[in-house]
């Protein structure tokens, strides 16, 4: 009888197979299975042996058998424990003779889904961290005090009164964190944290046939990342739909119907590097239809590029009422958007030519709308003018024949930049903010199953390690993270700012949807009803006021849910006069108001963490509002 192969399933020796098999030639066939001798002396090189150890006395013949028995099978072992207990009732034969065939375990579904949750073994010990979570999840975390930075509005807000709110107990003080281990502190020194360059997620925003697509791709082939012999192909494939100028288009518009069109849908994505930093593109829609598209990548951005068209007409139509240039900067400013970079593309047109007087008109209506979104013109807005088309001031700067005044404004600084190219002013912005030792938090952008349920994310704070204990809100399901990518390159550590893929041990995708977001301990917050300030900015044509009873879709991250406006607090006007009560606003109003979501959504106050606490109101099409969220209501004990 020889012993069955070790198989994949079991992490224990197995009683042999009752197989009977031939044995090799010149062996004896009633030789009895070869057992070490207990007083056999260990083997050194060079053929000398250690003294022999005297031999212990054996042990009873009955002590033997049931040690045999006993000392081959795990007992804690889960899968033992499943075939033991409940398919073989108990029968320890039976059970030692199916764990010997792991073959015969696979009809039995409990064992299949006991293995492909990984209990079996001791991983099983690995999980135990879930119950001593639950365990010390009898004592609530203390609230954090809310830090408002204008003192009057923090007066006004905590004055006012969520709907059932009641008088906040005492919060317990805050168990003390406790010190690492020696374990946790070798992790770390030993943790590899990817490339150490930044990395930044660039955004192309714009009106519909911009050129943001043509950009996008120019760079891409300016950075060596699209080969000529691919260039060439996507040439001839515009030429056949008499398109000539899409074939740089093309590299970022993948989907047929999108050539076929010429209208960005989905939000492309490409990644291109510089000796600085490295980068990702998003490639937003511009037409109005694929508005909630444009806010998905966006809320993955840390640089927005605005492109302009300067030819004649169509900077008009982006910019005028209706036009997706306006709705793409506001929704900027409102995702988080720290640099908004205005690229002034088509000024090799004939209907342009350079012309310097073309560009400081459209910088010129630009400068005190986007002042009006919020930016902070001198420090987060540059502006540039490029052909996307040629390349010009893209890589290279433009030549002084074809454009005598650029050269003369940048080196002075006007319009906030001193960087001749789009390339080199992005290898100059610097990020701040981003704290790698903050509790991790990851907006879940989409999620897909390959041997296990992978979510996408960007990391916004704190580092996701491989092996780190996760809470899913707002389900608040406790979880642990068995890997993590950037693409398909697995990394040991992932940095605030970073795009991952990250594999969730033991969840479903219903479990993991777009709008969760993945927390470390304390977990954010998810609350159903807030406390805001929004600034309106349109309103629909049937509702030309905002009062009590306002339905509009909520835009909070990568979180979409129904919203209502249930009660205004006070509205200031344009020119500052507050009213308290006020039943109602209008287009241009800062309103304090109270909204309740159809479900609960994973928020944080503005002031802790920004990324969490801005929001868009829409309906219709249209982009009513954009605010941040002051309150929320208390914890529950």
């Amino acid at each position: 009888v020889w012993p069955a192969p070790a198989t994949r399933h079991t992490r224990h020796t197995h009683q042999p197979n009752n197989t009977v098999r031939d044995p090799p030639k010149g062996m004896n066939p009633n030789a009895g299975e070869w057992k070490p001798s207990a007083a056999a002396a260990e083997w050194t090189p060079g053929g000398f042996s250690a003294p022999a150890a005297p031999a212990a006395p054996a042990p009873p013949a009955a002590v033997q058998q049931e040690s045999s028995a006993a000392g081959d099978v795990d007992e804690s072992d889960p899968l033992w424990q499943l075939v033991l207990n409940k398919i073989c009732g108990g029968d320890r034969d039976r059970a030692s003779k199916l764990i010997a065939n792991p073959d015969s375990l696979e009809s039995y579904p409990e064992v299949v889904e006991l293995l492909a949750s990984g209990g079996g073994g001791d991983d099983a010990a690995m999980d135990d961290w879930e119950k001593d979570d639950e365990a010390g999840d009898a004592t609530p975390p203390a609230a954090k005090p809310q830090e408002a930075a204008d003192e009057d509005l923090a007066d006004k807000v905590d004055a006012m009164k969520i709907d059932g709110e009641k008088p906040a107990a005492a919060a317990a003080p805050a168990p003390a964190a406790p010190a690492p281990s020696k374990k946790d502190e070798e992790m770390e020194v030993d943790a590899k944290e990817g490339d150490p360059r930044e990395h930044l997620n660039l955004v192309f925003i714009g009106h519909v046939d911009a050129g943001k697509s043509t950009l996008s791709g120019n760079i891409l082939y300016l950075t060596d990342n699209v080969d000529k012999r691919t260039i060439e192909k996507y040439e001839r494939e515009a030429k056949e739909l008499n398109r000539e100028s899409w074939f740089l288009a093309f590299i970022m518009d993948t989907n047929e119907e999108e050539r076929a069109k010429g209208k960005t849908v989905e939000v492309g994505r490409a990644r291109f590097e510089t000796e600085a930093h490295r980068y990702s593109i998003l490639d937003a829609p511009g037409h109005k239809n694929y508005v909630p598209n444009m806010i998905m990548g966006a809320s993955q951005a840390d640089v927005g590029v605005l492109v302009i068209s300067a030819r004649k007409g169509e900077f008009e139509s982006g910019f005028d009422k209706g036009g997706q240039t306006r709705e793409h900067a506001l929704l900027a400013k409102t995702l988080g958007v720290a640099y908004l970079i205005v690229v002034i593309n088509k000024m090799d047109e004939p209907t342009v030519k350079w012309s310097k007087e073309r560009f400081d008109e459209c910088v010129g209506k630009l400068r005190p709308f986007l002042k009006g979104c919020g930016f902070k013109i001198k420090r987060e807005v540059k502006f540039m003018p490029i052909s996307g088309l040629t390349g010009a001031n893209v890589k290279d700067e433009v030549s002084p024949g074809v454009c005598g005044w650029w050269r003369k404004c940048h080196e002075s600084g006007e319009n906030n930049t001193g960087k001749p190219t789009l390339m080199s002013l992005l290898d100059s912005l610097k990020l701040t903010g981003r704290d790698a030792a903050a509790p991790v938090r990851i907006p879940v952008l989409d999620r897909y199953t390959d041997r296990g349920t992978i979510a996408m994310g960007k990391v916004e704070s704190g580092t996701i390690r491989p092996g780190t204990k996760v809470v899913m809100m707002p389900t608040r399901q406790k979880f642990k993270i068995d890997g993590v990518w950037n693409e398909e390159t697995p990394l040991k550590a992932a940095r605030p700012g970073e795009n991952v893929l990250v594999k969730v041990s033991g969840a479903g995708t219903d479990e993991v949807q777009k709008g969760f977001v993945i927390c470390t301990e304390p977990p954010c917050r998810s609350v159903s009803k807030l406390i805001c300030q929004i600034m309106v900015m349109d309103l629909p044509e049937q509702a030309k006021i905002l009062t009590a009873g306002f339905q509009a879709v909520f835009h909070a991250h990568t979180a979409e849910e129904e919203a209502t406006v249930t009660k205004i607090f006070e509205t200031t006007d344009r020119r500052g006069k507050t009213t308290k009560g006020a039943r109602f606003a209008n287009v241009g109003m800062t309103v304090i108001c109270m909204i309740d979501l159809a479900r609960t959504v994973p928020v944080e106050c503005f002031e802790d963490y920004p990324f969490l606490g801005r929001f868009t109101l829409r309906t219709e099409g249209k982009t009513c509002a954009i605010g941040v969220i002051k309150k929320l209501p208390p914890k529950k004990e």
